[in-house]
């Protein structure tokens, strides 16, 4: 069974940073583990994703500002925020991504929140 447990989020000022944690159970270590965030009145979107190898993907607007990292012996994946703005304000999700053959199976963390204000 997996289990994704988040923490890290807060309530900062525009500019500063947090970094997020998110602990694995359960996982392959060939699984996609990445995060999303949603605001409110939003749709969840797709943040930064690093597969097994350490290869990172990151949505265009958080480049530069935000980094993802994974400790696959800890099966641990980080997201540093850093140069945060008012619009960065959302609930962060864990994910962690696999194909099963035809299908795309998704776990999700419970979400924590961070506000940034101005």
């Amino acid at each position: 069974q997996v289990q994704l447990v988040e923490s890290g989020g807060g309530l900062v000022h525009a500019g500063e940073s947090l970094r997020l944690s998110c602990a694995a159970s359960g996982i392959f270590r060939s699984d996609v583990m990445g995060w999303y965030r949603q605001a409110a009145g939003k749709q969840r979107e797709l943040v930064a994703q690093i597969d097994s190898g350490g290869n990172p993907w990151l949505e265009s607007s958080v480049k530069g500002r935000f980094a993802i990292s994974r400790d696959n012996a800890k099966n641990t994946v980080y997201l540093q925020v850093s140069s945060l703005k008012p619009e960065d304000t959302a609930v962060y999700y864990c994910n962690v991504w696999r194909r099963d053959g035809d299908s795309n199976i998704n776990y999700w963390g419970q979400g924590t929140q961070v506000t940034v204000s101005s």
